[in-house]
């Protein structure tokens, strides 16, 4: 371990995942600190024309916020632009592997009698082997960045260390990084010994998040994820636009012919539950049915709003 170094990280929290195949389980989060896509075109009426872009997060006043939690959710651009923008480095947590893992076994010390901090409290006690173990989601920002890579690989070895690995984790990434040599390892070894290691791989389309596809779109990269860890999924954000739907499929096809075999999900633009309840919602649900993928309804917003540390 390299105890020594310090790794940046907008927050750890506990909530359910709200998102694709394990809806609903229990999971502590580690967001990341750092990105290479800014997904502009969120929530925009042209996303994919960057002069016509409002982001309310370039404009805000951040001298008077002292906590992370504290922040707006911003209904234009990214949602969690406070785990990437430099304007809110400040605010970020700026830890030792040792200090990460204290923080994540404090999170799940805050649960019902689970006083020693164990990722596999509820199947101990309760006998049971199915996904109610406390899951583990990497989050951002985005995780697979080169040297938030080496935080995650310095934190489960630490846990690892404390005998405390978590049986299932997540990493949440745009899939355009490829894994080190490293990070290979770590996954092998994790997965060797029992552990579900998941890829949920959102890659940001320019008719929804203003980016562009040459930037954002790397079936090559993926295909690279899958042959180290099978499982996984392709989760898009789709803005209800005939342009939206044309790009999806052709961006789903470059995946099929990169050989990744996951199941796609779709999701409506949304990060509030307003945003998630309205027509062009219903219309996109029924417009995903229609072309046989996953709806993936983002059920910490009807819970939460989508407030930071959910």
């Amino acid at each position: 371990m390299t105890d020594a170094k310090k790794y940046k990280y907008s927050e750890i929290f506990t909530s359910i995942q709200g998102e694709g195949e394990f809806t609903g389980a229990p999971t502590v989060w580690v967001r990341w600190f750092l990105c290479n896509l800014q997904c502009p075109g969120f929530g925009q009426t042209v996303p994919e024309d960057a002069s016509t872009h409002v982001l309310p997060y370039e404009s805000f006043d951040v001298s008077t916020i002292k906590r992370i939690e504290d922040l707006p959710v911003w209904d234009k651009g990214c949602d969690s632009s406070y785990s990437w923008a430099k304007k809110y480095k400040h605010l970020c947590h700026d830890k030792t592997a040792s200090e990460i893992a204290d923080h994540l076994e404090a999170e799940l010390k805050q649960m019902n009698d689970n006083p020693d901090g164990k990722f596999t409290i509820m199947r101990e006690r309760k006998k049971l082997t199915d996904i109610r173990d406390f899951h583990l989601c990497m989050t951002g920002g985005e995780p697979m960045m080169k040297k938030t890579q080496v935080a995650m690989i310095d934190t489960l070895i630490n846990l690892e260390h404390r005998q405390n690995v978590p049986r299932y984790i997540t990493i949440e990434t745009n899939g355009t990084q490829p894994m080190s040599d490293d990070l290979r390892q770590i996954v092998a070894s994790f997965r060797l010994s029992g552990g579900d290691w998941f890829w949920s791989v959102s890659p940001k389309l320019l008719y929804t998040s203003g980016e562009d596809p040459k930037r954002a779109i790397k079936p090559e990269v993926v295909r690279g994820y899958q042959d180290i860890a099978p499982r996984g999924q392709l989760k898009f954000v789709v803005s209800n636009r005939p342009e939206a739907w044309d790009e999806l499929e052709r961006t789903v096809d470059a995946f099929r012919d990169a050989g990744v075999k996951w199941p796609v999900w779709i999701m409506p633009v949304g990060g509030t539950v307003e945003e998630q309840s309205n027509d062009d919602t219903r219309e996109i649900v029924e417009e995903t049915i229609r072309r046989g993928y996953n709806v993936a309804a983002r059920v910490h917003c009807y819970i939460w709003g989508n407030q930071i540390g959910t």
